[in-house]
């Protein structure tokens, strides 16, 4: 097998809390502890959980966004933990992002032909205007936009129009590798299929690779080639998406899958109901997160974390269903 595109190696990322007259540290989040996974070239890795399960953390921190506190994150064999500013900077152009909300991520001052511009200018893409101009109508074409939109503003656009607006500017710079944190959770559902259907056609095209942050599992169902699950800042599955979906291992993701809606009245399904809330990430449980909440915890869970089962389906559990 070729190496993967993206491989990150025991992440961490914990938030200090301070307190006091004196603002000393008196705690720490934990948004991500000890998270390692891969991405290969062409495929699209899900990231679903719940909210605040530290999802758009880890994938801020794989771009440097946030810098992480401690492990590697490797693109194309380089670790870009250890990357300055500089050479982190010419990386950028292979390594993008699409936020969740696309009206609060696009200048509201900026046309769109100068928010599509701005990155090209940024890397020196475009020698001349006309050059410019050129693969800003590209842009627009590949993204379902109308040519005439160039000189309109991100308020004078529906959610869905702004969202492809995004797409385009992340793809300005010619990436190989984008996160897509949430991209379509703000949209409404007909607009989600139509965004969703964009982003597939442009991986073809383009040869893009995906991490795709969701919290909606039919939508990462339909686009994603392995899915990972995340509790509590940790990755506790992963698995190929039909794999997943069809045999879920771990009891959080049976929980999860369980509580899909059926848009069938007179279908019967059992739900995996969980006792209790998401514990702080102040302060996590001991051994494995989810033991206070798993309908199949034994002593051991309470003391010691499990290991993630080598193989192409991966459970940190130590008794798996």
């Amino acid at each position: 097998m070729s190496a993967p595109l993206l491989e990150v190696r025991n992440l961490v990322k914990r938030f200090p809390v301070r307190g006091g007259l004196l603002g000393r540290e008196i705690g720490a989040v934990q948004a991500v502890s000890d998270v390692s996974f891969s991405v290969a070239r062409g495929e699209t890795l899900g990231l679903v959980g719940e909210s605040g399960c530290g999802k758009s953390t880890l994938g801020r921190c794989i771009l440097r966004l946030i810098e992480p506190t401690s492990g590697q994150v490797f693109f194309d064999g380089q670790d870009i933990t250890q990357l300055g500013s500089a050479e982190l900077r010419k990386l950028r152009r292979r390594m993008q992002i699409i936020f969740q909300d696309p009206f609060a991520s696009l200048n509201p001052r900026m046309t769109v032909e100068e928010i599509l511009s701005e990155p090209m200018e940024i890397h020196r893409l475009a020698s001349s205007r006309d050059e410019k101009l050129s693969k800003i109508h590209r842009l627009l074409d590949l993204c379902g936009l109308r040519r005439e939109s160039l000189n309109r503003y991100p308020h004078e656009f529906s959610g869905g129009q702004r969202q492809r607006i995004c797409i385009a500017r992340a793809l300005a710079v010619e990436p190989e590798f984008i996160v897509c944190d949430e991209p379509v959770s703000a949209l409404d559902v007909s607009i989600q299929a139509q965004i969703i259907n964009l982003m597939q056609d442009l991986q073809k095209e383009l040869g893009l690779t995906y991490l795709f942050i969701a919290h909606d599992l039919k939508v990462v169902e339909h686009i994603s080639t392995r899915v990972s699950v995340m509790y509590l800042g940790r990755v506790v599955e992963t698995a190929s998406a039909e794999d997943l979906y069809a045999n879920p291992r771990h009891p959080y993701t049976q929980a999860l899958l369980s509580a899909i809606p059926i848009p069938d009245p007179t279908y019967r399904k059992s739900r995996t109901v969980l006792r209790g809330d998401v514990p702080s990430p102040l302060n996590p449980p001991q051994g494995c997160h989810f033991h206070p909440r798993c309908p199949k915890a034994q002593g051991q869970c309470q003391e010691t974390y499990p290991a993630a089962e080598q193989g192409a389906h991966q459970v940190r559990c130590f008794f798996p269903g």
